[in-house]
């Protein structure tokens, strides 16, 4: 099985590259999507949560997740925090959807993982692949597609690692400065060459 892993800093393209590789037929393991798993009413994390960020559970019980970001991404003490309470959950149900996949026979696994670069798990891939956009494109996607303030943007992107140490981790980067035409045709490329060996 070949384990792709794919990052990028928070607005780069990175979903829209994931998407392609299901859609050309690579299994995703969507670090995100397991991150609003152990946060789901009734997981420990949740409570966690709660007790570390007053205020970040709504009226029924589930997650404010505008307010935990208000919150976590205020100071880079309070970002850890929230890091050190999902970080190992998030780990843990990785490791189980690794090993679900191995044993269904998949050929190319994408482990689709913002923080990829910064816990280190980029050494346990076989290619790593960075999305990348200039900081300022990023700031005008995250407000334009995602509501987000031009403050808010830049402070999400100072809480990640920087682009050089991104860049420097990675066996292949798509350049997402330009159109999404132009992303999706780097993916396929990628697949085409990358991925051809495992099908």
């Amino acid at each position: 099985m070949l384990t792709l892993g794919l990052t990028g800093g928070i607005g780069s393209g990175k979903s829209t590259v994931s998407r392609r590789l299901s859609e050309l037929g690579a299994t995703v393991v969507d670090a995100d999507l397991i991150a609003r798993e152990i946060v789901e009413p009734g997981q420990p994390a949740l409570a966690e949560l709660d007790a570390a960020f007053p205020g970040v559970l709504n009226p029924d019980g589930t997650l404010h997740r505008a307010e935990l970001a208000r919150q976590a991404f205020s100071s880079p003490e309070l970002t850890e925090k929230l890091n050190s309470i999902t970080h190992p959950r998030i780990k843990e149900l990785t490791r189980e959807r690794f090993a679900q996949a191995r044993e269904a026979g998949v050929e190319v696994l994408v482990y689709d993982m913002p923080l990829l670069i910064e816990n280190g798990e980029y050494t346990a891939m076989d290619h790593v692949v960075v999305v990348d956009a200039e900081d300022d494109l990023r700031v005008s996607r995250l407000v334009e597609y995602r509501g987000l303030d031009e403050d808010d943007a830049r402070r999400r992107i100072q809480a990640q690692i920087d682009r050089e140490s991104r860049l420097a981790a990675a066996d292949t980067v798509l350049d997402n400065n330009g159109t999404q035409e132009q992303l999706l045709e780097q993916v396929d490329e990628l697949w085409r060459t990358v991925c051809a060996s495992q099908r």
